[in-house]
């Protein structure tokens, strides 16, 4: 199991073979890694250069690390979806083969705040639609969401839970989602996300913030999601111009 050196630094060269174990089922999800003393007497290395390789590998999102337990193989994410493609939650639950549904916390309606007048290019004095859910697959909790959409294009709504919000604009407004603008941060624990979630103290979250727009350039829809960062993983297409 002793790593081979060539011309790149020893620790990348410990990454890729750690990777590629994790990779084989060597290490599966969730397991315990050996210990640093154990580990580098088997890849033949230092234990500096193994913290080193392991630090690349939590970056990367490989291994968590716990203080004063051990190393761990992360999950690996169930759902992946193009950060370009306005896929909804439901979709990507649906496309990995997993029931979808939905945990109705509240709806209400609410004045809007400073930054909703500002997202919503001013409400003149209406009011706004505020929807928060917990969307589910196979029944466990994975995202979080809070949707605010203003009454001046839909009124007199009442909730139904298994209701499509982009299919409420359609029905009830007649107003087409046709692209969203969207902003993705990464947050550690939150203190009332992670537990609705269901989280592990360490599991990292995903914060997608979009405002959607429909056929006529008006913004329609705001959405706020919280997603299990060990569950859904995005990524997106880059062109050289």
């Amino acid at each position: 199991m002793t790593i081979r050196p060539d011309s790149r630094h020893l620790y990348l060269l410990v990454v890729d073979r750690l990777k590629q174990d994790i990779e084989n089922n060597v290490y599966r999800e969730k397991e315990k890694l050996p210990s640093e003393f154990e580990l580098s007497r088997q890849l033949g290395v230092s234990r500096a250069t193994l913290r080193e390789a392991l630090r690349v590998l939590e970056e990367e999102g490989f291994v968590i690390r716990r203080h004063g337990v051990g190393t761990f193989v992360s999950p690996r994410p169930v759902f992946s979806s193009g950060i370009e493609q306005l896929n909804s939650v439901t979709d990507m639950i649906i496309d990995a083969g997993m029931q979808p549904g939905t945990i109705h916390i509240s709806s209400t309606i609410q004045n809007p705040t400073d930054d909703d007048n500002e997202k919503f290019n001013g409400l003149e004095g209406e009011q706004v639609h505020y929807f928060e859910r917990v969307r589910t697959a196979n029944g466990q909790p994975v995202v979080y969401c809070i949707d605010k959409i203003p009454t001046n294009i839909v009124e007199n709504y009442q909730y139904n839970k298994n209701e499509s919000l982009l299919h409420l604009l359609e029905d009830e407004a007649g107003r087409y989602i046709s692209y969203a603008v969207a902003q993705i941060e990464p947050l550690g624990f939150h203190e009332k996300v992670s537990p609705i979630l269901e989280c592990e103290p360490e599991t990292a979250l995903l914060v997608l913030k979009q405002m959607h727009y429909d056929q006529n350039d008006e913004p329609v829809l705001y959405s706020l999601n919280y997603f299990r960062a060990d569950q859904f993983s995005f990524h997106v297409l880059r062109k050289r111009t």
